[in-house]
């Protein structure tokens, strides 16, 4: 066993509170930053006359070495260790001699862990706002070709109004859209560098807190000591914007798996996202939308994990919060997998346009324009709300839409009907009508193309 602690201890840890101790199982993850905050602090501390230049030089270059060994496969994380500072620092040592034993001046775990933690919530905050970007390119890209695609609207799951599948992604669009910004707020409320809080009261060492902010890329050093080693507001934050993700990508591939049905068949996903059955040769069925519905779950939970865990815990620092990094792992790593495939599949799947627009029209969803058809000609709306309800009736009872009906059938209805109904209440009319800014009339689905390809491009 390889510790960082001993001298007040007679005899040796139990190997198994040993193992449920440790975490270097999986903290080992975190030796990039952990090396670059180690790098830091050498060069503030040589900086500030703690360290000899000599000293630093050593150090930094020891730290370098052990991280493109790791990086290439040379040197092997051992899980002797109790924990990756453990084993960096008794790497370096065996390295480099006795400055390497200095390292840890004016430091403690806690504020190195605080640190290591929020240089990796920094790090993959980026990787994942890529790729939420990469999505909505793939979702802008749908709706500049499907401004004409007409499609129920739905609410209750019931056939509401026309729409365009350009509108119905731009939803999505927007979605995700604050899903980025979410992550740039955590980023921002973040941005304050722990290290040199030592376990929780500071040190006696000269540090210079804010050289060695600025050397890591931090807005500023935090204010207080207990709170920058307790800190976990900001992974509670990141597995809350995770979750809403993943809230996102689920309700998007429920309407996927629902329009890849038999009854619906508005989509038809490409073979590298789809499986088949073991024993039905007929089926392809939407595995990886169920997937990322199911995975939600596990974002989810995590989530509630570090709530949990951090909800009776008194100042400062308690070993509790070693068991921040598991779920908040598993959370980035599932998000990451979930937005790479959602993606993909999205970029392939091929709309059956013509069933879209068939479904709204059998739908009823252009009933509201018949009433206003109505209502254009002098009809009272609550009359005219009352016709177009017997005309629906009457429809079902012919199993036939509204486009169906001859115009002798709607004059038996109502007299006011004339030969103008019809392109009234035609999938392209009743969209185009819609013109106020964020409905799904082709003028303002364009400006608002328009405004989402300027925000992806400017960037």
């Amino acid at each position: 066993m390889a510790q960082l602690w001993g001298g007040r201890f007679t005899k040796e840890t139990d190997q198994l509170v040993y193992r449920f101790n440790a975490s270097i199982s999986f903290d080992q993850r975190l030796y990039e930053q952990d090396i670059r905050g180690s790098i830091a602090h050498a060069t503030m501390l040589a900086r500030q006359g703690v360290l000899t230049q000599e000293e630093k030089t050593a150090i930094v270059e020891g730290l370098e070495s052990i991280r493109e060994d790791v990086r290439a496969g040379k040197l092997v994380i051992s899980e002797k260790f109790e924990d990756i500072h453990s084993f960096v620092e008794a790497t370096l040592t065996e390295r480099i001699g006795e400055p390497g034993k200095k390292l840890h001046t004016g430091r403690s775990r806690n504020d190195q862990v605080a640190l290591d933690m929020k240089l990796y919530v920094k790090d993959e905050v980026l990787i994942l706002d890529g790729l939420l970007k990469e999505l909505l390119q793939v979702l802008l890209k749908i709706m500049e070709e499907n401004l004409d695609t007409y499609m129920p609207g739905f609410t209750h799951l019931q056939k509401a109004q026309p729409v365009t599948l350009a509108h119905h992604v731009g939803a999505y669009f927007e979605m995700f859209r604050r899903d980025r910004s979410r992550l740039h707020d955590i980023c921002q409320r973040m941005d304050t560098c722990p290290l040199g809080s030592g376990a929780l009261a500071g040190t006696t060492y000269p540090l210079d807190r804010d050289y060695t902010a600025e050397l890591l890329h931090f807005d500023s050093a935090t204010l207080n000591s207990m709170d920058a080693v307790s800190d976990r507001d900001y992974l509670i934050e990141l597995l809350s914007a995770l979750s809403t993700v993943m809230m996102h990508l689920s309700r998007f591939c429920e309407e996927i798996i629902i329009w890849n049905s038999n009854e619906y068949q508005f989509v038809e996903i490409d073979d590298a996202y789809s499986t088949g059955s073991s024993i039905m040769p007929q089926k392809k069925n939407p595995d990886i939308a169920e997937l990322v519905r199911g995975k939600t779950g596990r974002v989810y939970g995590a989530l509630m994990t570090l709530l949990t865990t951090m909800k009776g815990l008194p100042l400062a620092y308690n070993k509790d919060m070693q068991e921040d990094k598991e779920p908040v792992f598993d959370a980035v790593d599932t998000v990451r997998d979930c937005l790479v495939l959602f993606t993909g599949m999205a970029a392939t799947m091929a709309f059956r346009k013509e069933r879209m627009e068939m479904s709204a029209k059998n739908g009823f969803t252009n009933a509201t324009d018949a009433a206003d058809y109505l209502v254009n000609h002098g009809v009272p709306f609550r009359d005219a709300h009352g016709i177009v309800g017997q005309l629906v009736l009457y429809c079902i009872e012919k199993d036939i839409s509204l486009d169906e009906m001859s115009l002798e059938e709607y004059r038996k209805i109502s007299p006011v009907f004339e030969e103008d109904i019809y392109g009234a209440i035609s999938m392209k009319t009743c969209v185009e009508r819609r013109i106020t800014l964020g409905a799904p009339g082709m003028e303002p689905m364009k400006k608002v193309i328009r405004s989402c390809r300027r925000y992806l491009d400017e960037d």
